[in-house]
C-alpha cells in the first residue's frame, strides 16, 4: 500500500494543484490576520446590540415608551413552567438599553473588551430566554462573545494601547 508521499515528484517540486492550493492558503492567511479578525469580531458583535439599543432611547437617559411597553407586555421569560413576565420591567428596559449602548461602544473602541464581551454574553442569554426560537442567531452572538472574552481585543484596540503605555504585556 503506497501513500501520497510515494507519488510526489522525486525532485521535491510541488505539483501544479498543490502549488495553487499553497498559494491560495498563503493569501487567505495573509488576509485573515488575528488582529484584523479580532477587530471585525468586536464590530460584528457590537452592531446588532447597538441597533437595538438606539431604538430604546428618546434622549440622554430618556427611555421611550415602546421600550418599557415591550418589557411590560410583550417580552416574557421562557423558563420551565412559564412563560413569566419580566420582574421590574421599567428597570429591565433601562438596564437593557444602557447595556446595548455601553457594551457595543466599548467593543468597537476595544476598551474593557473582555468585560464588554461578558456583558453581551449575559445579555444574549437573557435574549435567548426571551426569544427561544432565535437560537440560530443567538448562538452566533454567544460564540463571538466567547471568542472576544478568550482571545481579547487584539492590537487594534485601546486596551492594547493602555497596556503598552502602562508597560504591561497584552496577550
Amino acid at each position: 500500500m503506497s501513500n501520497m508521499l510515494d507519488s510526489a515528484p522525486s525532485d521535491g517540486a510541488l505539483s501544479s494543484p498543490a502549488r495553487l492550493i499553497a498559494m491560495a492558503d498563503g493569501c487567505i492567511r495573509a488576509l485573515a490576520q488575528p488582529d484584523l479578525v479580532q477587530a471585525v469580531l468586536r464590530i460584528a458583535l457590537a452592531v446588532p446590540f447597538w441597533r437595538s439599543g438606539i431604538l430604546k432611547w428618546d434622549g440622554f437617559l430618556q427611555l421611550n415608551d415602546t421600550a418599557i411597553d415591550l418589557f411590560t407586555q410583550e417580552f416574557m421569560l421562557h423558563l420551565p413552567g412559564g412563560p413569566y413576565p419580566f420582574p421590574a420591567p421599567a428597570m429591565m428596559a433601562f438596564l437593557s438599553g444602557c447595556g446595548e449602548i455601553v457594551f457595543p461602544t466599548l467593543l468597537v473602541l476595544g476598551l474593557a473588551t473582555r468585560f464588554a464581551g461578558l456583558g453581551l454574553l449575559l445579555m444574549t442569554l437573557v435574549v435567548e430566554l426571551t426569544v427561544p426560537d432565535g437560537w440560530p442567531i443567538h448562538i452566533t452572538w454567544a460564540a463571538m462573545a466567547l471568542a472576544i472574552m478568550r482571545y481579547g481585543p487584539g492590537r487594534l484596540s485601546l486596551d492594547r494601547l493602555i497596556a503598552r503605555i502602562a508597560g504591561m504585556s497584552n496577550r
